[in-house]
């Protein structure tokens, strides 16, 4: 392995340098590694990326105590009884970071296990195309080269200029887990995935929640009776929902609380709360690279620009995940590092053209999704058929007292295969990853109707479904 001198004059020599060690770069970093390369992973902060220390692992986990709770409040319409409930908030982020810690130990134990593979903890910017000099929290800097680089240094939450605004304690989707209290009643500004789900979650944790979206929908790429359902479920479970609303400033109070002061036609001027969410998108990490010294080109936004193959336009340097711009999931960036991996070290050609998109939305009860929407297919010219149905008329969910939500399908008139699916029900990403699969192997909506599933089973209703094939609105409308 090179020897690294602390003397930022004579760097260390790689093959590979990867940077950010993210659900991407980390497993990149470590079959580079098992090839035969010499590599070095480096990473400002927690090895896992986003996903495992402040976005999937954390959320989902704190989610999970959310739902136990309504669950909990619910057991009467079983006939179980239980007596009043409460959330020990302390204990749920107790229980999200004994989680995120394990998950966090596996992801750096694999890397220092790998043979070949330095960990590298530090900051990283070009100095020229081959070059990055580290910083460190202590000790000088220290420059490493390579013949190749990946940047995989992802996102971080927007935090848009409002008045007011740097004077309040705002929260982000990483600070507000560390909340031990539950606020009494907590602002959400953004009606995206983030604030969708951190609104519910709270307000199942005992939150009075008012959730602000300046579109006039929530879910603003979603069909909109998707959307409108999803909102009619969170104001079922008491959150107010306050669409084509701006936040204009806010104000600190005297007794530590807050006022947003608002614009919309159904909004208040002054809207009172104990804390603010602020979740209305991410930006890349890509200021402190000095990407300009490396001949990498960005966006107006700053995310990195890529080709089809993920390559930057300096051709020996590879970007993946969330910093690239586009669809900011986990199991993208991981699917970028099977691609990358693979046109590395096989010539492969892999690219992104064609790829499918899923992405599940952890409301309770989920979003999944894949493929086009409704509008989406419509504005492509394609002539297309929409199964749709409630969750009122799948039978298990019927049986099991869940039927918020409505199923949907996409299908290409001429040759009966699905081109989208959008799941708003209980386990509607275990839903939409059957019809998934359908997608990727060409099965047809009539193939689906007419199978055989097992019975009592949720995709069982995917009979039913593909049964009620109609004009898609936006024609006949």
């Amino acid at each position: 392995m090179p020897q690294h001198n602390n003397s930022s004059s004579d760097p260390a020599t790689y093959d590979v340098i990867v940077i950010g060690a993210g659900q991407g770069g980390g497993p990149l970093a470590g079959a580079l590694a098992r090839a035969g390369r010499s590599v070095a992973l480096v990473e400002r902060k927690h090895v896992g990326g986003t996903c495992v220390n402040e976005g999937c692992t954390p959320t989902k986990t704190m989610i999970a105590s959310a739902r136990v709770a309504h669950l909990a409040r619910r057991a009467a319409d079983y006939g179980v009884d239980t007596g009043e409930v409460s959330v020990d908030l302390e204990r749920v982020r107790a229980r999200k970071r004994e989680i995120v810690e394990s998950f966090r130990s596996g992801s750096r134990n694999a890397v220092e296990g790998t043979e070949g593979l330095d960990l590298v903890e530090g900051e990283a910017a070009f100095v020229d195309p081959h070059t990055v000099e580290v910083a460190f929290h202590d000790g000088p800097p220290r420059r490493l080269s390579a013949e190749r680089f990946v940047i995989n240094t992802g996102e971080r939450p927007f935090i848009p200029p409002i008045d007011g605004l740097d004077e309040i304690d705002y929260l982000t989707s990483t600070s507000i887990m560390e909340l031990d209290i539950v606020p009494d009643h907590l602002i959400v500004l953004g009606g995206g995935y983030i604030g969708l789900e951190f609104g519910q979650m709270f307000r199942r944790f005992g939150s009075d929640v008012t959730l602000i979206e300046r579109a006039d929908q929530i879910l603003s790429r979603e069909d909109a009776d998707v959307a409108e359902t999803l909102t009619e479920i969170l104001q079922d479970d008491g959150i107010r929902v306050l669409t084509s609303t701006n936040l204009d400033s806010t104000e600190k109070r005297a007794d530590g609380t807050l006022t947003a002061c608002l614009e919309g036609p159904d909004a208040p001027k002054r809207l009172r709360g104990t804390h603010l969410l602020v979740a209305v998108g991410r930006r890349p990490n890509t200021e402190a690279l000095n990407l300009d010294a490396a001949g990498v080109d960005t966006d107006d936004r700053g995310y990195v620009r890529v080709n089809d193959h993920l390559e930057t336009s300096a051709d020996h340097i590879a970007a993946i995940g969330d910093v690239k711009g586009g669809p900011a999931f986990t199991h993208i960036s991981y699917d970028d590092y099977r691609i990358v991996r693979d046109n590395w070290l096989e010539d492969a050609g892999r690219s992104i053209e064609g790829r499918l998109v899923p992405y599940t939305l952890f409301t309770d009860p989920q979003l999944g999704r894949v493929g086009l929407s409704e509008d989406q297919a419509i504005e492509q010219g394609r002539d297309v058929l929409v199964a749709k149905m409630p969750m009122t008329h799948v039978a298990r969910a019927l049986e099991v007292d869940e039927t918020r939500g409505l199923m949907k399908a996409v299908v290409d008139r001429d040759t009966g295969r699905v081109l989208g699916a959008a799941i708003l029900g209980i386990e509607g990403g275990e839903i939409m990853s059957v019809l998934q699969m359908a997608m990727m192997g060409g099965v047809t909506a009539e193939d689906i109707r007419s199978s055989a599933f097992a019975h009592p089973t949720y995709t069982e209703s995917l009979n039913n479904l593909f049964s009620n094939l109609e004009e898609p609105e936006a024609v006949t409308a």
